[in-house]
């Protein structure tokens, strides 16, 4: 009997322990699933991340507004200066509201107008169209002895914040399409300035730019050769795909990120070799004068060189110069030094070959 107890006594014990575990499973399958927890302080830092980022946009363009009143200081002497806001091609990734679809909707983008204090207003005058650079970048008075330069010798000059542009919100910014619309957007500040500005001749307009703005001024000039005459692009960026092969992961996410390419070089070859200046040499028809830098940290060297390649193996006439480490690396002829000054010496004589201004 003791034996006999002891047995059932441990099956009971069996019982108990087994018992709530071989239940288990059917009685969690018959409850409705938990909610989710609760994270009040994950959702605190997210909205708070949100707040960031909208103060980053509302600084750029505080910044921008500073700017703006600092070209009529360092320059207002010699410019007469205007910001004038003009419609452009739409941006397909726009939203569509009150029925308005994105084609028939136009992008609206910011344009700088500088024009010499002393322009004879009877008589027209040469326009240059000049881009700035930057994968998301604005025109600042960091241009400002090259404007000054530039209305010394009689220019009329446009400078277009197309879309991408930053000091202006976050979906000016977000509309960017580097080598794509943006060109576009500087076209039709070009076409503005020659229907609306009085003292413009049509056919003396030239280009130019550096580095992104180069790639712009390249782009511009291979795709409407019939609206500029000649163009300079200093240390431009040439070839994306390169590009992408030599930088950085975080700069390659500008590119594939959703509201831009939105594909990696890797996904799309022939999207970046579409938005490529040396992918695209064979449709030049204007007189084009380049510059480079071997010791340029920003646009490396190889892409200016496989454009000098590519434009030879087209069969065309152009100039162009490759800088020896030259003081100031991307931007050694943009700064104000004795082989600056003397480089864009050589940059405004080619200009004024083909645009002849007044002085």
């Amino acid at each position: 009997m003791r034996n006999g107890r002891r047995t059932w006594t441990n099956v009971l014990v069996l019982a108990c322990l087994l018992g709530p575990v071989a239940a288990a499973p059917a009685a969690r399958a018959a409850e409705p699933p938990p909610p989710p927890p609760c994270d009040p302080v994950g959702q605190r830092l997210d909205a708070l991340e949100e707040k960031v980022a909208g103060l980053e946009y509302t600084l750029d363009r505080l910044l921008k507004k500073v700017d703006d009143v600092l070209w009529f200081e360092r320059v207002g002497d010699v410019a007469e200066i205007d910001k004038v806001f003009i419609p452009t091609v739409p941006n397909p990734r726009a939203e569509e509201t009150y029925g308005i679809a994105n084609e028939r909707h136009p992008f609206r983008m910011w344009a700088y107008v500088f024009t010499p204090r002393d322009l004879d207003r009877s008589r027209r005058h040469p326009l240059l169209l000049f881009p700035h650079g930057g994968v998301h970048g604005d025109f600042t008075t960091y241009y400002t002895h090259v404007i000054r330069e530039l209305m010394d010798q009689g220019y009329v000059v446009v400078a277009p914040e197309y879309r991408g542009s930053t000091g202006y919100g976050r979906a000016y910014q977000e509309a960017i399409d580097y080598g794509g619309l943006e060109v576009d957007d500087v076209v039709a500040a070009r076409d503005w300035a020659v229907a609306t500005l009085p003292y413009v001749d049509e056919k003396r307009v030239g280009i130019l730019g550096w580095s992104h703005g180069g790639l712009i001024s390249l782009m511009a000039a291979f795709d409407h050769p019939d609206k500029f005459v000649v163009a300079y692009a200093g240390v431009p960026v040439s070839d994306l795909l390169a590009r992408m092969g030599y930088q950085t992961d975080d700069y390659r996410a500008l590119y594939s990120a959703p509201y831009h390419i939105g594909k990696t070089a890797y996904e799309d070859v022939d999207e970046y070799r579409r938005r490529s200046p040396c992918w695209n040499a064979e449709k030049l028809k204007i007189p084009l004068l380049i510059h480079g830098n071997t010791n340029d940290r920003d646009v490396n060297v190889v892409e200016v060189e496989h454009l000098v390649q590519a434009l030879r193996a087209a069969g065309k006439e152009f100039r162009y110069r490759i800088y020896r480490d030259a003081p100031g690396g991307h931007s050694f002829n943009r700064m104000d030094t004795p082989l600056a000054r003397e480089s864009r010496r050589e940059i405004w004589e080619f200009l004024a070959k083909y645009l002849h201004p007044d002085r």
